[in-house]
């Protein structure tokens, strides 16, 4: 044992006990110490060092203490330090701390001890933040001391202080190089300890285990990866792997089957529409270098393709070399076998993507890549320029006369159980019934045609029958959708230049697509040496141009079963050596083309039909604005013109009646006779005013006024009918241009049913009009006393004078004031209904305004959204065009391995 281990486990003093049998080290020590003090110069500390040992571990603390307060040689430090050690035995926790901090030494032992010894202590006050200060100052400076490294690991778990932990791992991984401590780190990585760690610290640990052990190294990465798959530091991480692969220069010594699939799911996963392309595409050039280098062999293809594909979008990426790399990776690279699947899993996410969008896939597309999928049946397109001998021969073969010459759409024709005709159009599928809808259908050249029915021959040659209408120069949209092409000819004339140039034209369509001629003899005598020879002619003309083309003869005047037995072994002829699967990829390659650029146009379709909208919407506005005026005009004509001519009525009869009483007035004069009695007369007067006024306006005024009212009525319905009519003329207009009955204007016709009622209410006789007081006692006095000085002398003797006198008075009397009162109370009502005839107009038109308003304010709100979305479209163009270009990157990809395949690929 080395003297530091002594004195760490205080074991010290046996220096001094060491051969001495059954005597107590406290007693052996005591007898040293009193001879060392003998000496002319003794030497007491060691003695007291290994005292103070012997009292500690005899639980005497306070004497080991004073033992080794006096220690004051090089074992000073130690002592110190011991002296620490028994403050803690006596949970003197503070005083040992200060005793521990207060320790100076050169011994990386002793400062480990001491600092281990704070560690604990400081686990025990409950201070975390010290005691890790401890122990990572213990760990910095002697890593190597016995279970340091473990003491703060434990504790750094037992804590679940994983800042920490994954430092010390990362750094004794990196010190020690051990591969226990890479194990640790990994453990972290999955426990996901690391996820918010920036990726780049872990650079130089994962360099030093790719150059320790390779399957560590790959081990440790797919941690990370997957642990950083999920949150914001991905797209670092993948920045800094793909720095430290292009840094290790992997080779193929080793094979990186977890890398490999980590970068194939990678890949794909950024290809899936969740990030846009200007994202990550800073990442691709590296990623799919790392990616080819280290792919296992059922990933070369794969990953060589993708180096292609993203090349050839974006050729500026990728450097040539690694380009050239990549061709002769996938030449090499082994079969594909997965082509129809991923190719069918492409299309059915562009057709949810574009259903996400709101747009409508072309149906015939979807129709096609579903029938390419059986491999069970074999497609043959009949085409060409003879459609006579084509529509015989197809019959011939479905045993029914379903071809017709006239046909322009193109007929699938197959086997199955049970008949079922669909019609199949851009937009929809469409089950037809009737014989005569399956004519009518085969009319239209845009339309794809479904045909299944119980055929034996189809059955019996796994085959279906393409009828394709003749060609034209557009060629058609369906052959890759055959698996081979028969091409129709008329065997009884000469093949003509035109002819050919049709067929040839297929060829540059589908340029690896197998094209066979089927020559159809019509004429009875085909027998005949020119026949022959005719035969011969158009066959060696036929092989000029297509060397491997095969050519079936069909003669109207053969056997049906004869026939059908020789175009059978035609058949089988035909198909052999046909790879049909990796044929069938292609096919449905070329159709998710055409699908994306199907997308593409739509898209363009799509701007300027917001385009269009927005100006037609904005034209709307301008009209619905002039109908507004236009309304507001005829409102206020309306109201003008009534209001007008009802006051013509009301203000006539207000004269009349301001002209009327005043005579009635004054001719009720007559009810004074010369026996009347002055002083109560005015009362009889006032009677018979009240009478006759309302007897003028019972009997005279209102029948005349009622029948005018009546009229007015007749005059304001034209008027406002007028209206109605122009209004409906104007909705019609606007419907017929908006394409939708969009506006009806529903006038209140309530209103005229007011006013008739208010009219008869307001013309009703009986009416009760305020009793008016037109002559008063007081009113009589100051005549009769004016007339006193004259003639109170004659009274007596004339009263007849006197009463005539008074009816001159009465006749003579200005009542305009009481009459104004009058009238002004009989026509208040037809003043009140004056004043509310504005009122009734315009609810007569209020729903047209809130009609023309609605529309306006809905026109508005489309030309706003149509603007929002047009400006989004053209603001971030990339929302749309993103995932169309990723769709055509998995395209071309595939394009690539497909061809690999096949073995067309040429590396040039």
């Amino acid at each position: 044992m080395t003297m530091e281990e002594q004195l760490i486990n205080k074991s010290y003093y046996q220096t001094f006990t060491d051969g001495i049998q059954q005597v107590e080290p406290i007693r052996i020590l005591g007898e040293l110490y009193i001879d060392e003090q003998q000496k002319e110069m003794p030497e007491l500390s060691d003695i007291r060092f290994a005292q103070g040992e012997v009292y500690f571990l005899n639980k005497d603390y306070e004497a080991a203490i004073f033992k080794w307060e006096n220690v004051d040689n090089e074992l000073e430090p130690w002592a110190q330090k011991n002296i620490a050690d028994a403050h803690v035995k006596m949970n003197l926790l503070a005083i040992a701390e200060d005793y521990y901090n207060a320790v100076e030494t050169d011994s990386d032992v002793l400062k480990t001890e001491v600092l281990l010894q704070l560690f604990s202590l400081y686990i025990q006050l409950g201070n975390h933040g010290k005691a890790v200060d401890s122990i990572k100052q213990a760990v910095d400076s002697n890593p190597d001391y016995p279970e340091v490294t473990d003491m703060a690991r434990m504790y750094f778990e037992e804590q679940q202080d994983w800042v920490n932990a994954v430092e010390l791992a990362v750094n004794e991984a990196k010190r020690t190089e051990s591969l226990a401590w890479f194990v640790v780190v990994e453990g972290y990585v999955e426990q996901g300890h690391t996820e918010n760690i920036n990726p780049d610290y872990f650079n130089e640990v994962l360099m030093t285990l790719y150059h320790i052990d390779h399957n560590r190294f790959e081990s440790l990465t797919t941690a990370l990866w997957s642990s950083y798959r999920q949150n914001d530091l991905y797209f670092t991480w993948l920045e800094e792997i793909n720095h430290i692969l292009l840094s290790a220069d992997p080779g193929n010594s080793y094979v990186w089957s977890k890398l490999s699939n980590q970068y194939r799911v990678t890949y794909f996963e950024l290809l899936t529409g969740n990030y846009l392309i200007k994202e990550f595409s800073y990442l691709i050039p590296n990623l799919l270098t790392n990616w080819m280098k280290i792919s296992i062999a059922s990933h070369a293809a794969i990953a060589s393709a993708a180096v292609l594909a993203w090349s050839e979008i974006y050729p500026s990426n990728i450097e040539a070399s690694i380009v050239n790399r990549a061709k002769s990776l996938l030449s090499d690279a082994a079969y594909y076998p997965h082509g129809i699947n991923d190719g069918v899993q492409l299309f059915e996410s562009i057709i949810k993507w574009a259903e996400r969008e709101g747009l409508l896939m072309d149906t015939r597309y979807q129709w096609i890549v579903d029938e390419l999928t059986d491999l069970n049946q074999y497609n043959v397109m009949f085409t060409g320029t003879e459609v006579n001998g084509k529509s015989s021969f197809v019959n011939m073969l479905l045993n029914d006369e379903l071809s017709d010459n006239a046909a322009n759409a193109t007929v699938f024709y197959k086997d199955a159980d049970n008949a079922k005709i669909v019609a199949i159009t851009g937009d929809e599928e469409r089950n037809i019934a009737e014989h005569g809808d399956f004519n009518e259908a085969t009319k239209d050249v845009q339309t794809l045609i479904s045909c299944e029915m119980p055929v034996s021959f189809l059955q019996n040659n796994q085959l279906s029958l393409i009828d394709a209408p003749k060609l034209t120069s557009e060629g058609n949209h369906y052959v890759n959708a055959a698996d081979s092409i028969m091409f129709v000819l008329n065997a009884d004339s000469n093949l003509t230049g035109n002819e050919l140039d049709k067929a040839v034209k297929i060829r540059e369509q589908a340029p690896d697509l197998p094209v066979h001629f089927l020559l159809c003899e019509m004429d009875r005598n085909t027998d005949s040496q020119e026949a022959m020879e005719r035969t011969e002619r158009i066959t060696s003309r036929i092989h000029a141009y297509f060397p491997g083309a095969k050519t079936f003869f069909f003669s109207m005047n053969e056997d049906r079963n004869h026939q059908l037995d020789e175009f059978s072994s035609f058949i089988q002829s035909v198909q052999s050596g046909h790879t049909l699967e990796e044929e069938r990829t292609t096919k449905i390659l070329y159709y998710i083309k055409k699908s994306l650029e199907f997308l593409l146009t739509k898209r363009e379709e799509a701007e300027h039909s917001l385009m269009d909208n927005i100006e037609w919407n904005e034209e709307k506005v301008t009209k619905l604005k002039g109908a507004q005026n236009q309304l507001g005009d005829i409102e206020e004509n309306s109201v003008q013109v009534i209001k007008t001519s009802y006051l013509s009525i009301i203000i006539k009869w207000r004269q009349n009646l301001t002209k009327k009483l005043p005579e009635l007035i004054q001719q009720s004069a007559e009810v004074v006779k010369e026996d009347s009695d002055l002083g109560t007369i005015h009362k009889e007067l006032n009677d018979t005013i009240n009478k006759r006024i309302n007897y003028y306006i019972e009997e005279v005024v209102l029948p005349d006024l009622y029948k005018e009212l009546q009229e007015w009525i007749a005059y304001s319905e034209r008027d406002l009918g007028e209206s109605r009519a122009y209004l409906s003329e104007m909705s019609e207009s606007f419907n017929n241009l908006f394409g939708e009955e969009k506006i009806h204007f529903e006038c209140d016709s309530k209103v005229l049913d007011d006013w008739h009622r208010d009219i008869n209410r307001m013309t009703r006789r009986n009416i009760q009009l305020t009793r008016g007081i037109f002559i008063t006692s007081n009113s009589i006095s100051p005549f009769l006393w004016k007339s006193a000085g004259k003639i109170v002398g004659a009274l007596s003797k004339n009263k007849e004078s006197l009463h005539h006198k008074y009816k001159q008075f009465i006749e003579g009397k200005d009542y305009s004031k009481t009459i104004d009162i009058i009238v002004d109370e009989f026509l208040q009502q037809f003043d009140i209904f004056e004043k509310s005839l504005e009122r009734d107009i315009n609810m007569f038109f209020s729903d047209s305004y809130r009609v023309l308003s609605e529309t306006l304010r809905e026109t508005y709100d489309e030309i706003e959204e149509n603007k929002k979305v047009l400006g989004e479209m053209r603001d971030q163009p990339e929302l749309y065009f993103n995932p169309i270009t990723l769709f055509e990157l998995k395209l071309r990809q595939y394009e690539w391995m497909t061809k690999a395949s096949d073995g067309v690929y040429q590396n040039s």
